[in-house]
């Protein structure tokens, strides 16, 4: 007879917490036969099942010599041994061991999952294994579904399904009744006589008994070798005997050869998804809750990344519905101003530091900019507009019985304060002259104190009529325009109502402090128009053409011998028109980087608030990451107790042949669909609060700074597969160097 199995000199040792060792084999030396059904025999301790475990390759440190059909164990790498069980060795145990989420049909096939077989294949291959245990109707049913012999039919039918040489059988009927477990011996029997080697481990006398050879061992020697002279082998026909698998062809470049049954690939990417898919489904509950736990904070996170690009954008859209993209504002910075104080971010300054060399050198300053920038837009005369800002004092007449009067914060040294309204009464009578304030008055008279800035520009060139919410624009010809600031007095004013009214504006024209009280000056004319000016609109400020202005201060009398009225008329903003978005924003940030010129208002707020978002965007997405951290930490914990609870399934796969390789394969995959389903979860979870604040905020301040990106979504779920599979790496690797023997051992 042909030798499928010789063991030769073959000595185990285990070693032991003190140090010692523990000499469980001594110098075993037998061999087997194809064909044989060989019980190995002995009391319980005897090392029978050490012995197996060296058979079957789970246990590989070992001395001397296991040549199997020709190939020696003690020579074989771990990933030679993973293809050795695979292929050659088929595992039947006392507990079964079948994989209780697994339906009877994936338990058999789960081998030929491993080795990536076609799913036709599977289910042909498995089908028939299962028709000759008997249980080709029991095929769709889960094993709790069976009884103890029907579990150990499945567990035979897995164990031929890779068509082994060997058989291994640990106590393969101990869990069962006698009438039983005589059927699952006769199915093994009827194995041994098609052909194929089985060795089962058993101390029970009967089942010895209908072997056709007994090894008996006690104290890990072999103490008796005898054949059983009653052993009938049954004659087995041809066809009876166990179909080869098809040949299949290899499509790879590199090796156009056929290969058997035997030569099939690993496990797949593909086939590990849809085992995790079972084992995922098994435990649902957990990973439903586990998926929604990270959910809450991958939901968090676009929630915190659409709140803050709605800030973002929100002030975008409004500085760009307020101006034109393609036009840069430049002021001069006043030279008593501080950096960061309001002054400098309003560009307060005195009108004469603009002279007309300072609007030459701006030029070139920014045109050797640009051309470093590789711009081909440079700053020509034709491409510059101007404009000016003054305080005005008080305005008289706006509404019918009433007038307005700006009181700044009250310090009497302030040049703008109410020291500024003392006025020198003589009583012609006594002749007596005394300051009285005059605020009193105004009040008696219906007057109405403004204590917010109050201030008069000239019509910027990105203002239009689109700006203009009632009556329309002043030109050149004259006329007055109002900001909404107006309805922060009269909530109730009808705007339609002052449009047409006369109004005094008085403007304090500051000169030096050695020439007396600032100059003020008159313009009486009507309200034309209320604008929507952007961050100005809830301030009371005016607007007036700036030819307009220019024509009133050139016709003004005012003349104190070292300054005229018309020498206030110099520009305060340039108003550069640009080729281009990208134009401005360059020189935007330009302007940003100099000690003497800033941008316009409506730039600086943005940056302001652009510097405000870029600091609290960030923050409140690092407090959302915090929850990811936790999720990390909960899946990484769920993870390695499911390594602990499927630790005996780890020892099926190990002993069927799944490499490490394999192992961690499964658990990856596992930690990649938490995370695709999390990521799922977070989508959903976000819009449903979205939808929620949305609703709230709309309701209740009338807007909602959310916007979303496309790719915000993409961006969730890729942080969540990521987090999910890095909190994946340690249990999966812990899985994967479980030892098969220990594992099999776990209850």
């Amino acid at each position: 007879m042909e030798k499928k199995l010789q063991l030769i000199g073959v000595n185990k040792f285990y070693k032991l917490s003190n140090k010692e060792t523990f000499h469980a084999l001594y110098d075993i030396n037998v061999d087997f036969e194809k064909g044989e059904l060989v019980s190995i025999v002995g009391e319980s301790g005897s090392g029978k099942s050490t012995l197996m475990n060296l058979i079957g390759g789970l246990d590989s440190d070992f001395s001397g010599q296991i040549i199997a059909d020709g190939e020696h164990l003690e020579n074989l790498a771990d990933k030679e041994l993973d293809k050795y069980r695979k292929n050659k060795v088929g595992f039947v145990f006392q507990s079964f061991n079948l994989i209780p989420h697994l339906s009877i049909l994936d338990n058999v096939t789960l081998a030929l999952t491993l080795s990536n077989v076609s799913e036709k294949d599977k289910v042909e291959r498995a089908t028939k294994m299962l028709k000759l245990v008997g249980l080709e109707s029991q095929i769709k049913k889960s094993p709790n579904q069976l009884s103890g012999g029907q579990k150990q039919r499945v567990a035979i039918a897995r164990a031929l399904i890779n068509d082994p040489e060997i058989i291994i059988a640990d106590e393969p009927t101990g869990a069962l009744d006698s009438d039983t477990s005589m059927q699952i011996l006769d199915i093994l029997k009827d194995i041994a006589d098609r052909g194929k080697l089985v060795i089962m481990v058993t101390h029970s006398e009967k089942i010895a008994s209908i072997s056709s050879r007994v090894v008996e061992i006690s104290d890990g020697k072999i103490i008796n070798d005898h054949k059983n002279p009653d052993y009938k082998k049954k004659k087995i026909k041809k066809e009876e005997t166990f179909e080869k698998p098809k040949q299949e062809i290899i499509t790879d470049n590199k090796s156009k050869k056929k290969r058997n049954f035997k030569d099939r690939q690993n496990l797949s990417l593909v086939s590990a998804i849809r085992l995790s898919l079972h084992n995922m489904w098994a435990s649902r509950m957990k990973n439903f809750l586990m998926a929604f736990g990270v959910a809450i904070g991958i939901g968090s996170l676009i929630l915190m990344l659409c709140f803050s690009s709605g800030i973002t954008d929100f002030i975008n859209d409004t500085m760009k519905s307020y101006s034109d993209p393609t036009i840069v504002t430049v002021s001069l910075k006043s030279k008593d101003a501080v950096e960061g104080d309001m002054g400098n971010m309003f560009s307060s300054f005195s009108f004469n530091q603009y002279e007309k060399e300072d609007i030459v050198e701006l030029k070139n300053k920014m045109n050797k900019f640009l051309e470093l920038e590789n711009m081909d837009y440079r700053v020509t005369d034709d491409k510059i507009t101007y404009g000016m800002q003054l305080m005005t004092l008080d305005m008289q007449g706006a509404l019918p019985g009433s007038n307005l009067i700006y009181i700044n914060d009250g310090h009497q040294d302030d040049m703008y304060g109410k020291e500024l309204f003392m006025q020198e009464i003589k009583n012609e009578e006594t002749g007596e002259i005394k300051k009285v304030n005059p605020l009193e008055e105004y009040k008696k008279n219906g007057w109405i104190e403004y204590e917010k800035v109050y201030c008069l520009y000239t019509t910027p060139p990105y203002y239009s009529d689109t700006n203009i919410i009632a009556g329309e624009m002043s030109t050149d010809k004259g006329g007055i325009m109002l900001t909404q600031g107006i309805k922060n007095m009269f909530p109730d004013i009808d705007l339609e109502q002052i449009i047409g009214k006369e109004v005094t504006v008085t403007l304090n024209l500051p000169t030096s402090v050695t020439h007396g009280a600032p100059v003020q000056i008159k313009i009486k004319d009507k309200i034309t128009g209320i604008m929507d000016t952007s961050l100005m609109s809830g301030w009371m400020v005016c607007y007036i053409n700036y030819d307009y202005l220019g024509t009133i201060l050139n016709g003004s009398e005012f003349n104190d011998g070292v300054m005229k009225a018309s020498d206030f008329y110099k520009p305060t903003h340039l108003y550069i028109k640009t080729d281009s978005e990208e134009t401005t924003a360059k020189i935007n940030k330009w302007l940003e980087t100099q000690d003497r010129y800033s941008g316009s208002i409506e730039d600086q707020f943005a940056n302001m608030f652009e510097n405000m978002t870029s600091v609290i965007g960030p923050s409140l997405i690092v407090i959302s990451c915090i929850s990811l951290i936790v999720s990390a930490m909960m899946i990484l914990v769920v993870l390695y107790m499911s390594v602990s609870e499927r630790t005996k399934e780890i020892g099926v796969l190990k002993s069927i042949g799944a490499r490490r390789k394999d192992i961690r394969r499964i658990f990856t995959s596992e930690s990649f669909l938490i995370g695709l389903l999390s990521g799922i979860f977070g989508i959903v979870f976000n819009l449903i609060l979205t939808l929620i604040i949305m609703l709230v905020l709309t309701n209740t301040i009338g807007m909602c700074p959310i916007t979303y990106r496309w790719w915000y979504f993409f961006l969730a779920v890729g942080i969540s597969i990521i987090i999910s599979m890095l909190a994946g790496l340690y249990p999966a690797n812990k899985a994967s160097k479980l030892d098969p023997v220990e594992s099999l051992r776990r209850e």
